[in-house]
């Protein structure tokens, strides 16, 4: 691939990275003096907007326009939240971003704050990242002491105030409305919306959520300008009007059977099969690769034979996974079977599904109940047509739900089984050699911790 200068990493490694008199001596905090001094918040707004960057925390939704949902003439206040709980499995570059590189994240969220008129910021933060808060903590108090947080920022009628605010860690905490929910004190249950957050977000005022790397990315936009960050990644699509690009740099987490995972800085539209071999050094112990999760496990299964799929926001769709999701790269070598790696799955979202919508609370459950049943020997080959019904009604997506946690939940049952239905087949067969054939109903055993 061409040489590429990492950004979003720039920082990380060096020596006191994390102190804003480090991040000041790399050029921190130049792009906000010039935006403060020489924009507007609507002329940063639509700067942003104009770039196409995509939000990071895994839906992809085009930033600037998220921005530009806010209402125009609201007396305020407005808030910006900043999701930092990263519950999605493999995901971990927000963690070393906020370790790290802090000043970089705060630096882009007093910008996105300065673009939408929001003049409190909350960052959203699970509770077992205690270097991190530690770290962003320090990084607003010097903030405040350099006068880029508080009242009248560098002079310009612009205020700001930035909040830490540590969540109890759970997976519904990442969907916008329930980290609103957690963040005003109640249970993380996600809201219906209509309204949605920019209208009625936190304490029923404009609310605009953003993700740790997206505010990184408005530092770099602010910094190197829009060309710059159109010149990285895929252009849009001009025969769909609907696709808007994958634009500038990401961050992919790779982890699993790899020689030297990490969380590396390429274009969008790396290829799985080029993230494995050029950065993570290939699959490990000389093994052959069997599948690859293309963005956390709630994005489903890449087979090896999928592996050159661009990561890219519209290339997993393309071979029937959900889509790019955090870009977290889990690869799965031979040994592994797919049938403990559906299992897993199943059991990580049935304890996640916070239970308010019954095709979730229910369709998490029962998945769970039958892949514990495959696994005890007891499994039927009708069971895998009962788990892809399962998989295709349930989430935002079909219409059955009011988050898309579901959805997340359905993509892996959907891909294991449908790409590689024959190695369920050849478990239950070899198994329950009498009962694999059997249709009747069979009696379910007991799960531990389902809801």
């Amino acid at each position: 691939m061409p040489k590429f200068e990492p950004v979003l990493l720039a920082n990380v490694g060096k020596p006191n990275s994390h102190t804003l008199k480090v991040y000041e001596g790399q050029g921190g905090y130049r792009a906000l003096k010039k935006v403060l001094a020489e924009s507007t918040p609507s002329g940063f707004l639509e700067a942003v907007k104009s770039t196409n960057l995509r939000g990071r925390g895994g839906a992809g939704f085009p930033t600037g326009l998220k921005w530009s949902f806010l209402p125009k003439d609201h007396l305020g206040p407005i808030y910006m939240c900043i999701n930092a709980d990263e519950s999605e499995p493999g995901t971990f570059n927000n963690r070393i971003l906020m370790e790290e590189d802090p000043h970089q994240i705060l630096e882009g969220v007093i910008l996105s704050c300065f673009a939408t008129r929001a003049t409190t910021a909350y960052i959203y933060i699970r509770y077992e990242y205690p270097l991190s808060y530690d770290r962003m903590h320090s990084a607003i108090d010097e903030c405040y002491a350099a006068g880029y947080l508080g009242k009248k920022i560098l002079g310009r009628d612009f205020s700001l105030d930035i909040f830490m605010h540590r969540g109890a860690a759970a997976y519904i905490c990442g969907e916008e409305t329930g980290l609103i929910e957690s963040l005003e004190g109640k249970r993380a249950w996600p809201r219906i919306k209509p309204p949605f957050p920019a209208v009625e977000g936190v304490f029923h005022k404009p609310t605009v959520v953003n993700n740790i790397e997206t505010v990184c990315c408005v530092t770099q936009i602010a910094a190197r300008g829009v060309e710059w960050f159109k010149s990285i990644g895929v252009p849009s699509d001009p025969k769909n009007p609907r696709d808007p690009g994958s634009y500038g740099p990401k961050l992919y987490c790779l982890s699993g059977h790899v020689n030297k995972p990490g969380c590396y800085e390429a274009p969008l539209g790396i290829t799985c099969r080029q993230l494995i071999d050029e950065f993570g050094g290939g699959v490990w112990k000389g093994r052959k690769a069997k599948a690859a999760i293309p963005g956390g496990i709630s994005m489903g299964l890449l087979t090896e034979a999928e592996f050159d799929t661009p990561l890219d926001f519209s290339g997993p769709g393309k071979v029937g996974c959900l889509g790019l999701g955090t870009a977290a790269v889990v690869v799965l070598d031979e040994t592994v079977s797919i049938v403990d790696f559906l299992h897993n799955s199943c059991r990580f979202f049935a304890h996640e599904s916070c239970g308010q919508c019954t095709p979730c609370r229910e369709g998490t459950a029962w998945s769970l109940s039958m892949l514990e049943r495959i696994k005890a020997g007891r499994g039927r080959l009708r069971d895998l047509d009962l788990l892809l019904e399962i998989g295709d009604t349930i989430g935002i997506m079909p219409g059955t739900t009011i988050c898309g946690l579901a959805d997340g939940a359905a993509w892996p049952i959907k891909n294991a089984i449908r790409k590689f239905r024959a190695e369920f087949e050849g478990y239950i067969k070899r198994t329950n050699p009498r009962g694999y054939m059997m249709t009747d109903a069979v009696e379910a055993l007991p799960v531990v911790g389902a809801h």
